[in-house]
């Protein structure tokens, strides 16, 4: 009987990580290069003697890799990337790889995000452009060009977060792995004058909400019952001695 208690606590750890991530997709079901949050489940089968018990891992998260929408913005520091790349910024959390392309010029010339961190290019340097030397136009590999010269490049960075990785922010994140610059690959390109939306698809995910909390509370009231049942199990015992 406590068995099955630990099976249900264990199911019930998985589903309320889902719900915390299906909750923060929805969440930033609008926020400009977010990638959702995944969990992929294994179980974990214990030996109870000649028994093999089932339960159910924590769950390891992992990003979603479809891209999301592109809308066009005009703006000539709006960037978006085309294929599985990101953009390199220095925060105060250290570097971190974002897919949110909508930056300014400081008076001084850097280039900074929104929230006014540098944006970086492939070597980790944060570019500055003289935004009196005329309009900026970038070039599909990331080139930064004025009166048809190059100024500087925008860092694109692969990823690999097969280790792990933290969130920043709404839509950054720091892998568990240095990531490496992308150099010479055909599969991707920046474009000017769009951004790249939140790739959650906020339908699919609130169906998926609804769905893990009424498992949460099928469960809820299973551990319910159980406990019920051990409890009038210790009476009855109890009151035969």
């Amino acid at each position: 009987m406590e068995t099955g208690l630990y099976v249900s606590l264990s199911s019930q750890i998985a589903l309320d990580r889902r719900l915390t991530t299906l909750a923060d997709n929805v969440a930033n079901a609008n926020t400009v290069g977010f990638r959702a949050t995944e969990i992929k489940f294994n179980d974990v089968v214990a030996n109870n003697g000649k028994a093999r018990i089932a339960f159910v891992d924590q769950g390891n998260e992992y990003l979603s890799t479809r891209n999301g929408g592109m809308t066009e913005t005009n703006g000539p520091l709006d960037f978006a990337i085309k294929g599985e790349a990101w953009f390199a910024v220095q925060t105060p959390l250290g570097q971190t790889l974002t897919r949110d392309g909508r930056f300014t010029l400081t008076e001084n010339g850097d280039l900074v995000t929104l929230n006014g961190y540098p944006v970086l290019d492939a070597g980790g340097a944060p570019i500055q452009i003289d935004a009196n030397a005329g309009p900026i136009k970038l070039s599909a590999d990331g080139q930064l060009n004025q009166n048809g010269q190059p100024v500087a490049a925008l860092g694109l960075f692969a990823a690999d977060l097969s280790a792990g990785f933290a969130r920043a922010g709404n839509s950054g994140i720091i892998p568990t792995l240095a990531p490496e610059p992308v150099v010479d690959r055909i599969d991707v390109g920046v474009a000017q004058g769009f951004v790249e939306e939140s790739n959650v698809n906020p339908i699919s995910e609130m169906t998926q909400l609804i769905t893990v909390t009424r498992a949460f509370e099928s469960i809820n009231s299973l551990l319910q019952q159980s406990e019920s049942s051990i409890d009038n199990a210790i009476k009855t015992l109890g009151g035969s001695r």
